[in-house]
């Protein structure tokens, strides 16, 4: 015990200290790359059927839908369309059908005019 105390009185304290940090570096490293070893790899099986038709979320019916309860019309599959209600939502076969029945473009709706 003795010899051991007489070598680090030796060593200056920024050596051991540098030595330090690089064991920890290293035992940091080796953790990390240990714990990539041990995790598993989880796959993802479908639940449903692949032959299955599936629906579209939107349904066209025109080329602008507009609240019935709104000022503006939207593009289907612009986000103000898509939190309407089925019941509510007014269709139109064109933009200038649109406007002459007194709508104005939604804001948040890019290409619209």
């Amino acid at each position: 015990m003795l010899k051991i105390k007489r070598f680090y009185a030796n060593i200056p304290l920024e050596v051991l200290f540098s030595i330090i940090i690089i064991l920890v570096g290293f035992s940091a490293f080796g953790l990390g790359r240990l714990s990539v070893l041990t995790e598993q790899k989880q796959t993802i099986t479908p639940l449903y059927n692949n032959s299955l038709s599936v629906k579209p979320t939107v349904v066209l019916r025109g080329t602008v839908v507009a609240s019935k309860k709104g000022t503006k019309y939207h593009y289907p599959w612009c986000p103000g369309a898509l939190k309407m209600s089925e019941k509510n939502k007014r269709w139109f076969d064109s933009i200038q059908d649109a406007r002459n029945a007194g709508y104005l473009p939604a804001g948040n709706c890019r290409g619209l005019e």
